[in-house]
């Protein structure tokens, strides 16, 4: 681990996979059974997607994403809004604006943040299954 710049407070922690159940594991659904719990599957997806697009420069961010036509950034800004939302909701508070900074190089970071915020809220599991199921589909129109 390597010391905060001292104009940049340290990245916070990252959805890890864990080796024991979670909160939401059942003898039935859980690790045990072999699947893993909504917390581990959320936490991939987020690592899936920020080492897809944690090395991509400038042109590629402005690039259009799928067929849509709406650019990269927009389109990854707009689920860090989603997660932001979620983790809003879980922890009972207001909604608020993730910021859009001028460096497209940010997003991942932006990402890496709000997902780690709203892993620490432990919504119900269903909510985790959703955001996995985005961070998913984000990746895949990437």
């Amino acid at each position: 681990m390597t010391p905060a710049e001292p104009d940049r407070p340290a990245d916070p922690p990252v959805p890890q996979h864990t080796t024991g159940p979670g909160p939401d594991a059942d003898a039935s659904t859980g690790p045990a059974a072999g699947r893993p719990s909504a917390v581990e599957s959320f936490g991939r997806q987020v690592d899936l997607l920020v080492n897809q697009v944690g090395h991509w420069t400038a042109p590629r961010w402005t690039a259009p994403a799928g067929s849509g036509g709406a650019r990269r950034s927009d389109l990854l800004h707009q689920l860090v809004q989603r997660l932001a939302d979620l983790a809003a909701d879980a922890e009972g508070q207001p909604r608020r604006g993730v910021p859009r900074l001028d460096n497209d190089l940010a997003l991942p970071d932006q990402l890496r943040v709000v997902a780690t915020d709203l892993a620490l809220a432990a919504p119900p599991p269903a909510v985790l299954t959703e955001a996995a199921a985005e961070l998913a589909t984000t990746r895949q129109t990437l």
